[in-house]
């Protein structure tokens, strides 16, 4: 049975890193997508687990050769998802997350439609500042503009599949795992997955 590709997208500060390290957890056959970059690796950061880190002059290469599913420049750095190893992932049976925005989200629907899509929602914009402001690391106006950024992101919330709004973190960690296991029972997934068994008792 062929895995499943799934794309999470949310405004800065609705919490969706969190919650899917904490879905990571519990779920089974389920890995995070490990992108590609252009960035130097920061303190602690493992070469192959945290990010590929890779030469730009490679990047580019790779894009000209049509390798990526997703690709974009953040703040100077290219950021991008190898069409191959999610590939190799979905054969082996592993759902696979893409954690990216809007704009990449896009990219991927448009190479792989069947891909499920979930976006993540701060409960009001009065949270998402709070948690903006929470992290306590930036000015007043670099807050300004991520929250400016983060509402602008969440005009697209109706392009996804899903809509997950995190206000009590559990249960929307428990809303997001329901999503997986739904579409593990579907007809499709069982036929794949339990072919012999189907066959024995319909015979």
């Amino acid at each position: 049975m062929n895995g499943t590709l799934y794309i999470i997208s949310a405004p800065s500060g609705a919490g969706k890193t969190s919650m899917i390290s904490k879905l990571l957890e519990t779920l089974n056959d389920a890995e995070m997508a490990v992108s590609h970059t252009t960035r130097p690796a920061r303190e602690g950061e493992v070469d192959g687990k945290h990010y590929h880190f890779i030469s730009a002059d490679d990047f580019l290469n790779d894009v000209h050769e049509d390798k990526f599913l997703e690709h974009a420049n953040v703040f100077g750095n290219h950021y991008g998802t190898s069409k191959a190893a999610v590939e190799v992932l979905l054969e082996k049976g592993v759902d696979v997350i893409l954690e990216i925005d809007w704009q990449g989200a896009k990219q991927v629907r448009d190479l792989m439609p069947e891909a499920l899509s979930i976006f993540i929602l701060p409960p009001s914009k009065a949270e998402l500042e709070n948690r903006l402001r929470g992290r306590g690391t930036d000015s007043d106006e670099v807050i300004a503009k991520r929250l400016g950024q983060s509402c602008d992101d969440i005009k697209h919330y109706d392009e996804f599949d899903y809509v997950v709004i995190n206000d009590d973190f559990e249960t929307s960690v428990k809303q997001l795992k329901s999503i997986f296991h739904a579409n593990r029972a579907t007809l499709k997934k069982q036929q794949e997955k339990n072919k012999s068994l189907l066959d024995e008792l319909t015979l």
